[in-house]
């Protein structure tokens, strides 16, 4: 990708967040990776770079293990590998064994399912294989310490062994020796000691003639001498010799093993490279998920679509002061391509700029970017940007002269894949004539359909914006209120400078201030009250539509509510239903059971009974009892939804139910234990204790 100027990625702060990179990177290959970030105009390459932080970041999520635990610079190794002659040593054997140890693992890891799931992170082994040789080679001579395996060859097998036996001979020649001299009262320390490579026992000066030997040398008091006995000479000789043939057979090995080693070298640095990309890889998508960056959509054509975006350095400022961070909305397409934005001074103008440019070259660059997901950000050839005084010394520029030589370059070589922002455009000159500059320019980056943002204060750019095709206007909100900035961009309509309103909210002399709209001409001072005006109107609009949003989103609350209540009560209510069913289903079928076994009886007994006439009876008995008792049954229902029992004492007059047909009457006249009760027109004789009080229920109500 190429940018103008030179300075246009410091000018965004890249330079910081590829320091924040490198911090999350263990390697050293990806430190350079991270410090070597290079904004790239492929979308392909673009898409696998952000795929595999993505994959990465949802690993960490997920607290899956990604196994690039292994971290250690094996420059100088791989380099010893790879000419001819030399030797590495067990320790940095052990090293490049780890490092096909932890490749080996990685490549388990993509089993069948996560070569699919993980399919960005699988690319960067694509295209190498895993040498299970190489492990298999070091371990036949190398445990797991790195020293070199006894039975590696074996004539090493053999020299150990004689070492083995030696050492054990010189031992208990020493314990003797050591006893002996112990009695004697020549030892000045019971434990035996090394000098130059050779055992040795610590003997009192005074006594040093008394002990056959060689003496190897005395302390710094000079009381005690440090001896070889004589006993000892040839074995420690035998020893010393062997030792010399071991270090032969071992150097030897080693040279052997670095050479079969060496055929693997180009596989082995390439396993290195991917460690290092892994490393990267992983700085990337932890770095992500500092500054909540995202995978957003990427689309083929110069584009922007910008939700919830935050500027990743002033995210990570406000979030350690505890302060909120508002985000940024904007669209910029084939039809409007170009934003000019106005407001008030420290309104968020030039952080909006920044946010928008730090986020493109971020994504360009392969990096998560803090926005929405569902965010649509295009790729562009070209960036150029002009934040700030860029005057030169050098060539003796002034402000303005500087800010029209970037403007030239901007006009020879913007085209429909430059991305453009320009700070305060027109600045640092007369107001009118800078502003017909300002005009001409914007005119001309339209015609060649470049995308860009810029801020400025002129009222004729702003009038402007919404006339020529392809530009439009933005503003940052302001609270008037309060005369404090909001940092909210707000697209479609320009912003006031609201010069005399902080004028007259912080206490200028109003004498003076009014001297100063005399000064400005009417039409622009009606312009910048009308623009005011609209602001404010369009707060207090915004302001409506949040509580209107809180209500409705209150009112869905609310019907969810009563959605799983009423749900509930009509399952609970089916539930009863089912159990009623259920209830009368187990009434029949204890019934049938019954009168099962009851006509069992009955046909045993007509086969025994001589009076078949009195078996019949009773069969006809039973078959017709349940007839007549869900009779008896509805009309007891009937009685009790209309009356209810009062009972007492019966007295005539009194509305009373039999109780053994549950039919209600009028109690006419008591005799003695009897009483005569009329049913309907018909007068009947029953006992007093068949009878009991009731009284018609009151009927409900209805509405």
């Amino acid at each position: 990708m190429k940018y103008f100027p030179d300075s246009a990625l410091v000018q965004l702060e890249f330079d910081k967040i590829q320091a924040l990179l490198q911090e999350h990177c263990k390697t050293e290959l990806g430190k350079q990776m991270a410090a070597d970030l290079r904004l790239h105009t492929h979308i392909d390459y673009v898409k696998t770079a952000l795929q595999q932080a993505h994959e990465y970041k949802q690993l960490t999520l997920l607290q899956e293990h990604f196994p690039n635990d292994y971290i250690l610079n094996l420059k100088s190794e791989l380099r010893l590998l790879g000419i001819q002659g030399a030797i590495l040593s067990g320790e940095q054997v052990m090293h490049l064994r780890k490092l096909a140890e932890s490749m080996g693992s990685i490549f388990r890891f993509f089993d069948s399912d996560r070569k699919i799931q993980y399919a960005g992170l699988h690319e960067v082994i694509a295209h190498t294989y895993f040498e299970k040789k190489i492990t298999v080679m070091i371990d036949q001579v190398l445990d797991e310490v790195g020293q070199i395996r006894d039975n590696a060859t074996p004539e090493l097998a053999r020299i150990r062994m004689q070492l083995f036996r030696k050492r054990n001979d010189l031992r208990r020649a020493f314990d003797r020796m050591l006893q002996k001299m112990q009695k004697q009262g020549y030892l000045a320390d019971i434990e035996e000691a090394f000098l130059n490579g050779r055992r040795v026992v610590a003997i009192f000066a005074e006594n040093k003639r008394m002990v056959k030997g060689i003496i190897h040398g005395e302390s710094d008091t000079r009381k005690t001498a440090f001896i070889e006995p004589e006993e000892t000479i040839e074995l420690n000789n035998d020893i010393f010799s062997l030792e010399r043939e071991e270090a032969r057979e071992v150097y030897k090995i080693l040279k052997e093993l670095t050479a079969s080693l060496s055929s693997y070298s180009d596989l082995l640095n390439n396993y290195h490279s991917i460690l290092g990309i892994y490393d990267f890889i992983r700085g990337k998508a932890k770095l992500a998920l500092d500054m909540d960056g995202n995978y957003p959509m990427l689309v083929p054509h110069a584009q922007l679509h910008l939700t919830e975006a935050y500027h990743p350095l002033l995210l990570l400022y406000n979030r350690r002061n505890k302060k909120p961070t508002i985000p940024i909305n904007l669209s910029l397409n084939r039809d409007q391509h170009i934003l000019v934005i106005s407001g008030p001074n420290a309104g968020g103008k030039t952080v909006t700029m920044k946010t928008v440019g730090l986020i493109q070259i971020m994504l360009q660059a392969g990096l998560l970017v803090p926005v929405h997901p569902s965010s649509q950000i295009g790729i562009f050839k070209q960036l150029m940007i002009h934040i700030g005084d860029t005057q030169s010394l050098e060539f003796e520029l002034s402000t303005y002269s500087s800010h029209l030589k970037n403007m030239k370059y901007f006009m020879e070589n913007a085209n429909g894949k430059t991305l453009f922002f320009i700070d305060e455009l027109g600045s640092g000159s007369d107001p009118n004539l800078g502003g017909a500059f300002a005009e001409v320019i914007m005119e001309e980056l339209a015609k060649k359909h470049a995308y860009g943002i810029v801020t400025t204060h002129y009222l004729n750019l702003k009038v402007m914006a919404n006339k020529v095709k392809g530009i439009i206007n933005g503003a940052m909100g302001f609270d008037e209120q309060n005369l404090l900035p909001m940092y909210k961009l707000l697209v479609g309509k320009p912003g006031s400078s609201y010069t005399f309103s902080i004028a007259e909210r912080i206490g200028l002399n109003p004498a003076l201030i009014n001297k100063a709209k005399q000064l400005v001409d009417e039409g622009h001072f009606q312009l910048d009250k009308l623009l005011n005006k609209a602001e404010q109107d369009l707060q207090k609009v915004e302001s409506k539509e949040k509580e209107l949003q809180k209500l409705l989103k209150e009112n869905e609350r609310m019907k969810k509510e009563y959605e799983v209540l009423a749900d509930k009560e009509r399952k609970h209510q089916q539930y009863m239903l089912l159990r009623l069913q259920n209830q009368i289903k187990e009434d029949d079928l204890d019934y049938l059971k019954d009168m099962e076994r009851k006509l069992k009886q009955i046909v045993i007994e007509w086969k025994r009974a001589d009076d078949k006439e009195k078996v019949m009876k009773q069969a006809e008995a039973l078959l017709f009892r349940k007839r007549e008792k869900q009779i008896n049954d509805k009309i007891q229902k009937k009685v009790q939804d209309k009356f209810q029992e009062v009972g007492g004492n019966c007295k005539v007059g009194d509305q009373v139910k039999i109780k053994s047909n549950n039919q209600v009457g009028k109690l006419l006249e008591i005799r003695d234990k009897r009483a005569i009760v009329q049913l309907g027109n018909i007068p009947i004789n029953v006992k007093l204790s068949d009878l009991i009080v009731v009284t018609e229920k009151p009927k409900e109500k209805v509405g």
